[in-house]
């Protein structure tokens, strides 16, 4: 076992990975911005709830750490009572929040100054994943901290990789979500085509699942797109904000990513509508209202 184990941000993906690692026999130390939801998991009896990350760092072996994006992930570990001012030596921090590469590499080195362990390890696998525990993991850090964190990593995921040294963690889920934002537009796209000249969408799905163009999208957003429920797995704005990440570190190595850029602007239009808090699924609204045409039961 990992010691005392801490788990800050119990949002969509957080939340049931927190439950998994519970039901795998792991004590917690939770944090969280809304209190309610860390004494909500903590009623369970294998919780208890900390004032601050600092607070539940000093109490724990390792942190783990869930957040919405690089300026709460910098805030929480590195901002007053976070998570590098309360950790021992020797305590291992672990985020899986999607965040910077240079922030990851950034915090690392700020915390083999203490001698801390650090790794970032964000996730792909959407709410259906976390809930499931069969997310994918990738870990960027020192070989020994990913061997540490392993059995912590197994009770959430089912794919788990040591991808490189500290930011590779993230660089890879910059590349996830590239082929996640792309197949969502292709699949909206082939649907409201198809739907449009007469195909019911439910049979192109059907097709598509079983050829070439079969893929993770249609079967985990299958009900979403077809029924138009858009309650959120993973949000427009969070899908926005990580390939504003792609497209950071595309600049910074000269790799063109033209789609990728495209599909950034078409989930930009859809903050600007008001449907941020979608899920990312959302796409299909965009090419339905470009067409004229919704698909389902009567077009």
């Amino acid at each position: 076992m990992a010691g005392r184990v801490g788990f800050v941000g119990l949002g969509i993906m957080g939340l049931p990975m927190a439950r998994n690692l519970m039901a795998a026999g792991y004590g917690l130390a939770v944090f969280n911005r809304t209190r309610r939801k860390a004494e909500e998991l903590a009623a369970g009896g294998r919780a208890e709830v900390a004032e601050s990350p600092g607070e539940l760092a000093r109490e724990c072996d390792v942190v783990i750490t869930m957040l919405p994006g690089p300026p709460e992930v910098r805030a929480v570990f590195a901002g007053e009572g976070g998570l590098l001012q309360g950790a021992r030596r020797g305590t291992l921090l672990v985020d899986m929040s999607t965040s910077s590469p240079d922030l990851a590499r950034e915090l690392a080195q700020a915390a083999r100054r203490r001698g801390i362990g650090m790794l970032d390890a964000p996730v792909s696998g959407g709410d259906v994943g976390a809930e499931e525990g069969t997310l994918s993991i990738m870990a960027g850090g020192e070989e020994k901290d990913f061997q540490r964190a392993k059995p912590l990593f197994e009770a959430m995921g089912e794919t788990i990789t040591h991808v490189g040294e500290s930011g590779a963690g993230q660089l890879t889920k910059a590349a996830n979500q590239i082929v996640v934002a792309l197949v969502i537009e292709a699949v909206a796209e082939a649907l409201v085509l198809g739907s449009k000249a007469g195909v019911a969408p439910e049979k192109v799905v059907e097709v598509l699942s079983g050829g070439l163009a079969a893929n993770k999208v249609m079967e985990v957003k299958r009900e979403k797109l077809l029924n138009h429920d858009f309650t959120p797995g993973g949000k427009v704005e969070s899908h926005h904000k990580d390939l504003g990440i792609a497209l950071a570190a595309s600049r910074e190595h000269g790799v063109p990513l033209p789609v990728t850029a495209v599909v950034g602007q078409m989930f930009a239009a859809l903050e600007a509508k008001g449907r941020g808090g979608w899920d990312h699924s959302a796409l299909l609204t965009l090419i339905e209202e470009g067409s004229g045409h919704r698909i389902g039961a009567g077009g």
